[in-house]
């Protein structure tokens, strides 16, 4: 009897898991999971530019590094070089060009002022020189110290890259790095800005007439010249009044001879 049963039990449970077990061969697989497409690299950083490296080595930028420094100006213009995307552009003048300058002089400045001058040496933007054709029909440009008396005027004369800040007028000598983002070019004067200095602009001095060469002591002068070639005139006048005094002289002389015979 009990064996009856577990045979029946056991009948039950086969046919009870056969239907599961086929719907489960049955059944379809399951979908793929796709594959996520590799991440685009990243764009390569542009390489660091140490500007006090760079213009302690070129040059010589001395005394432009200089206020660079004592009005932390560098800071400014480093993290512009390589924290931004626009980079930037500055243009330092050569050590003889502070030295050139009189008038107006840098030491009357305020540290304020001192510090807008040498942000008016820089644009917030890297330009290659070829950008300056293209540039100069904006003109005037502002500057890291601003706009308005703070811009500055560009022009392009068959390559060469000319700066009107006002007070100054000068061009662009050479390049000293042009990499995108940094550029850095010479300049032969110090760029005075009008909103420090004023817009009363002294005028321009005129350059000075050339020497004239006064005839030294022994070149004949002009009225000597008329002297000598009036006594060349007259000397064949004078030569034939001589000649003519020697003949009736003679005459004179034969006349009497033959009185002196006849008589």
């Amino acid at each position: 009897m009990e064996f009856s049963m577990i045979i029946v039990l056991s009948s039950t449970l086969l046919f009870s898991c056969t239907p599961l077990a086929y719907a489960q061969k049955v059944a379809s697989p399951p979908a793929p999971t796709p594959t996520p497409s590799p991440a685009p690299a990243p764009a390569p950083l542009p390489p660091y530019v140490n500007l006090t490296y760079l213009l302690s080595v070129a040059g010589p930028f001395h005394n432009f590094l200089n206020y660079l420094e004592s009005t932390k100006v560098i800071d400014t213009f480093q993290n512009q070089a390589n924290n931004t995307d626009e980079g930037i552009t500055i243009f330092v003048p050569k050590d003889d060009a502070f030295k050139n300058l009189k008038k107006p002089s840098l030491s009357n400045l305020t540290q304020d002022q001192l510090k807008q001058l040498i942000l008016f040496h820089a644009l917030p933007h890297y330009y290659s020189l070829s950008d300056f054709k293209n540039l100069s029909q904006v003109s005037p440009v502002s500057t890291f110290a601003g706009a308005g008396g703070y811009a500055l005027n560009f022009t392009d004369t068959s390559g060469t890259v000319h700066l009107d800040s006002g007070w100054s007028k000068t061009k662009v000598s050479s390049s000293v790095h042009s990499t995108d983002p940094v550029a850095i070019y010479q300049v032969d004067k110090v760029l005075l800005p009008e909103a420090i200095f004023g817009t009363d602009i002294p005028p321009t001095p005129a350059p000075s007439p050339a020497p004239e060469t006064s005839p030294t002591a022994d070149s004949p002068t002009s009225d000597s010249a008329e002297a000598g070639s009036t006594l060349g005139k007259s000397s064949p006048n004078s030569s034939y009044r001589i000649n003519g005094v020697g003949i009736w002289s003679q005459l004179v002389l034969a006349i009497a001879g033959v009185l002196v015979l006849f008589l």
